[in-house]
């Protein structure tokens, strides 16, 4: 048997030191699950020892890191970055530092457009032609996703094809890959067995291949024998150099080393309502359990990290998760949505496929509901998650998802910082208002378009503890508000906008168990 895996392995040292100035570099990853970082920081070494490489453009779908030090964060640094074209932000603030600064080009593109947009590349396509974005800062009409003043306009515009206006998201070769698996054979194809998650590892390598670039790919272990072929992930005629990782640098994600309820079934036995744990008395449990009420038998959803997460607790509660399947941006199907640093990986999915697959379900209105948290809504019904001042969070999978869902549902408190309720006498009583005012009367960016959500008869509400709120053609309107709460002095005086009051009732008695 041919080996052909042998000549291609070296250090991590070795693989980024093929990584020239101004190279783009292509990253896969979801927060920590698939990011390679046994490469990602030796990038970083490197250019502290010898400021190189330099002037890179840096692309990624989701957002990798832990907010702290791993993940992206290895690559913020002034000098080695020239551009930054990525999903979401949050998780990797010195990328965040560098945009605000102005010490990048930097571009904020939904995480399902650049993960479809590898693809493009790949197939030599111009770009990726699509109607996520419409309406919002990605739109060239009002930004073009440009995170600062230095950033060129460039690489979205919009175009009208048969009658309708599209978003065209330019493709651009790509010279360096950077992705991870669990084994390579002695082939060199590389097997995910033990990953959470595929991501989109296979389109970046296309993608870095066809354009004539490098394909260097991290792993935790080398096997004798070959990989079955229907195993494969990524076959080894795409991989040019492949790196064994130390196991510190190659856990399943940023919060654990391994879980195997990842990467298994369910067991026969097993009952769901054991993965989730029941939610405490407060206003989360308020909010989510009237999202809940939105739910369907057989409804495909999508629940967003945070408090939306607290939807499927309740589910289960109610002995209601497994009327309805759960999914998540990165590629899982089925099972239970992890958290926190684990989120992106589900327990015991029913299966698992790559993050541009998932993308392209969503995109086509695959959804049937979709619940996600908001930190600013204005009158109009838009919502910003994406910038706040100097805070650039960024929107990841955000538009894709809330733009279409079928039903979507923006979940949080009413008001932020320091709310504290009560139920007494089955009345809501707020002990302390939050020092933060979440109804504002002008988004300061436009991560969610309500026009274009009237125009494509999306229906949507705006949940808290207190009140329900639905998107009209005339703006927000208050329909729902919860047993002992007053409109004129709970409500009002907490919003920047009258919204629009007709025929109010009162909260389902069943938010309030």
């Amino acid at each position: 048997m041919r080996n052909n895996r042998d000549s291609k392995i070296c250090s991590a040292q070795e693989a980024v030191a093929l990584i020239k100035n101004g190279d783009a570099v292509a990253c896969s990853g979801f927060i920590g699950a698939v990011h390679p970082e046994a490469l990602s920081s030796a990038i970083e070494a490197r250019f502290m020892s010898e400021q190189q490489p330099r002037d890179l453009t840096l692309v990624y779908a989701a957002g990798q890191g832990d907010a702290k030090t791993r993940g992206l964060n290895h690559l913020a640094h002034e000098g080695l970055l020239r551009r930054v074209v990525g999903g979401h932000w949050g998780l990797a603030p010195g990328l965040g530092r560098l945009a605000t600064e102005g010490k990048i080009e930097a571009y904020n593109f939904p995480q399902g457009v650049i993960a479809v947009l590898f693809r493009d590349i790949a197939a030599g396509r111009p770009g990726c032609i699509t109607h996520i974005g419409l309406g919002t800062f990605i739109d060239p009409e009002f930004g073009g996703g440009r995170m600062n003043d230095i950033t060129p306009n460039e690489l979205v515009e919009r175009v009208v094809l048969n009658g309708k206006t599209w978003l065209f998201y330019k493709a651009f070769p790509i010279n360096i890959a950077l992705i991870r698996a669990t084994s390579a054979d002695p082939f060199g194809n590389l097997s995910m067995s033990r990953e959470a998650l595929f991501g989109e590892a296979l389109p970046i390598a296309q993608a870095a291949r066809n354009s004539g670039g490098i394909v260097l790919a991290q792993v935790a272990e080398l096997l004798d024998k070959p990989i079955p072929p229907q195993s494969v992930d990524v076959p080894g005629i795409f991989v040019d150099k492949i790196v064994v990782a130390d196991p510190h640098d190659h856990a399943q994600t940023f919060g654990e080393e391994y879980n195997s309820k990842y990467c298994e079934p369910m067991p026969a036995e097993f009952e769901m309502e054991s993965l989730l744990p029941p939610l405490a008395p407060g206003p989360r449990r308020i909010v989510v359990s009237r999202a809940f009420e939105e739910i369907h038998e057989g409804n495909i959803v999508n629940l967003g990290i945070g408090m939306p997460e607290g939807i499927a607790c309740i589910a289960a509660e109610r002995g209601f998760i497994e009327h309805f399947t759960l999914t998540v941006e990165s590629g899982p199907i089925g099972g239970a949505p992890a958290g926190g640093l684990n989120f992106g990986a589900s327990v015991y999915p029913q299966a698992i496929i790559g993050q541009p697959a998932q993308f392209d379900f969503y995109d086509g209105g695959g959804l049937d509901f979709a619940a996600l948290g908001a930190a600013e809504i204005d009158e109009q019904g838009n919502v910003n998650v994406s910038k706040f001042g100097p805070r650039l969070p960024g929107v990841g999978g955000f538009v894709n998802i809330t733009q279409t869902a079928k039903s979507l549902a923006y979940c949080g408190t009413f008001t932020v910082s320091g709310l504290e309720v009560a139920m007494e006498n089955g009345k809501l009583r707020i002990v302390t208002e939050g020092k933060g005012i979440k109804f504002v009367k002008a988004v300061e960016q436009v991560s969610y378009s309500a026009k274009h959500a009237i125009q494509t008869g999306q229906r949507v509400l705006y949940i808290t503890e207190r009140a329900v709120f639905k998107l009209t053609p005339e703006g927000l309107e208050l329909i729902e508000v919860a047993p002992g709460i007053s409109i004129e002095e709970h409500i009002l005086p907490y919003m920047q906008f009258r919204p629009i009051i007709r025929n109010v009732r009162e909260m389902s008695a069943q938010a309030f168990i």
